[in-house]
């Protein structure tokens, strides 16, 4: 009994056991699969709505920025609003035609002082940069070998004076005798011969004296003309010589001055018009940057001949320089000016807008909209332009917040206190030249019509 009951309970023990370990470990193997797949659809979920957000955020706001114009002036024409604009008009008014060009300030005269005679420089009698006049005394040579030569001269004039006095009462003496036939006539020839041979040798000695006296002249060199000195080319204690190239000093004429300019050959006939007509042209005198004045003259002269490589004519104008504004070889802006034109239409450059197209201006018509009006543009000077064709006196244009207007738009225009000047505009955003308007944010909207326009 004891051998069959083990072996009962060895038969019945397998069927609990490995059916339990061959059926619970696939369980939780088939439920994990299905918890994966369930987070995976979550993050892409979370990720396509962060993307359609970042869409939406960038194409969205270009899109409202770009069409701020267009939505103001639509606003503008339903009748939500009206823009608020600054606007100038029209007027009548006088405008002047200028040529300008590039000139250099150049002295009328300019000496460069050298010696006459040789010597030892003695003293120096002037400061450099002084302004000096003419014969006032500037360098002193030496004079005591000119003094020494002075007094042989005049020594040797004595003596042959003397012998020629002694010539003459020979002579007057053999023209008596030979009255008398007392000598022959070929002695009184030859006493006439040396009479007059004296009278050279006197003269001779009396020129020797003039040279001498002069050369004490010139050791005492003195201001050949009206001007400012220059630096100190020479100092006191050398010898000086006159066949040196250099100079002692330079001085330079500084009121009045000059400016030599060219202009172009093509302009040439109106400028000879109006010099033979007897009229002086105005011309100013600018600083590099063309911001400050200089100085300002008439047109003295032209040159005599074209300059065949450049096609230009030098012209010379002339200006007071009382103030030492204008420095010889300086490098000054030039405005000629030739015609003043009266009675014109004028408008401020501000206003002006252009496209590839046309020349054109915002009008504001008396209902208080705009319409694009193109006009015509003749002279421009400063912050005035000239209309000669698409405006009249008291026309009112649109100066600043053109780049909220199209076709139409309804503005409420504030009218600038001084037109085409700077002052009595209001301020605006951004920056930019005077007498232009700031760059927009955004591109501007083209009118109906006209392509997009930009400020000029």
């Amino acid at each position: 009994m004891n051998q069959e009951t083990p072996s009962a309970l060895e038969h019945s023990a397998p069927p609990i056991t490995r059916p339990d370990h061959a059926t619970y470990p696939p369980r939780p193997v088939q439920d994990k699969p299905p918890k994966r797949r369930s987070h995976l659809w979550i993050w892409l979920l979370v990720l396509a709505a962060l993307a359609v957000g970042i869409y939406l955020f960038w194409v969205r706001k270009p899109a409202n920025t770009a069409g701020g114009s267009s939505a103001g002036g639509a606003a503008g024409k339903k009748g939500l609003g009206a823009i608020p604009v600054v606007a100038a008009k029209a007027r009548k008014g006088s405008i002047p035609v200028f040529y300008t060009a590039l000139g250099a300030v150049t002295p009328i005269y300019t000496v460069t002082v050298q010696s006459v005679v040789s010597g030892q420089l003695m003293s120096v009698l002037y400061k450099e940069g002084d302004i000096v006049h003419k014969g006032d005394p500037l360098i002193e040579i030496d004079p005591r070998p000119f003094q020494v030569q002075l007094t042989q001269a005049e020594g040797q004039l004595v003596r042959d004076q003397a012998l020629l006095a002694n010539a003459k009462i020979d002579l007057t003496r053999y023209q008596t005798l030979l009255a008398q036939n007392a000598v022959p006539e070929q002695q009184l020839a030859t006493q006439q011969a040396l009479v007059t041979q004296d009278e050279g040798i006197v003269k001779t000695d009396q020129g020797m004296i003039d040279s001498a006296k002069l050369n004490i002249v010139y050791s005492h060199i003195v201001a050949p003309i009206t001007g400012r000195i220059g630096l100190r080319l020479v100092d006191p204690g050398n010898i000086v010589q006159t066949a040196s190239t250099t100079g002692l000093l330079v001085i330079t004429q500084i009121d009045p001055i000059s400016v030599i300019f060219p202009i172009p050959e093509d302009q040439l006939p109106v400028v000879q018009q109006k010099l033979r007509a007897g009229q002086q042209l105005k011309t100013e005198a600018y600083d590099r940057s063309s911001n400050t004045k200089l100085a300002t003259g008439v047109l003295s002269t032209l040159d005599n001949q074209i300059d065949p490589t450049t096609g230009t004519l030098k012209l010379r104008a002339t200006f007071d320089n009382k103030n030492s504004a204008l420095f010889a070889n300086q490098f000054v802006n030039v405005r000629l000016l030739v015609q003043l034109k009266q009675g014109v239409t004028l408008i401020p450059t501000a206003t002006i807008q252009r496209n590839s197209q046309s020349t054109y201006v915002f009008f504001v018509k008396p209902d208080s909209t705009v319409t694009v009006r193109p006009i015509t543009i003749g002279t421009t000077e400063g912050d005035d332009s000239e209309v000669t064709a698409g405006l009249v006196p008291g026309d009112a244009i649109v100066m600043t917040g053109v780049d909220k207007l199209q076709e139409g738009t309804k503005v409420s225009a504030h009218y600038t206190a001084a037109t085409g000047a700077a002052a009595g505009k209001p301020a605006s955003s951004g920056t930019g030249a005077p007498g232009t308007n700031p760059a927009p944010t955004g591109t501007n909207p083209a009118p109906a019509g006209q392509p997009a326009h930009k400020s000029n």
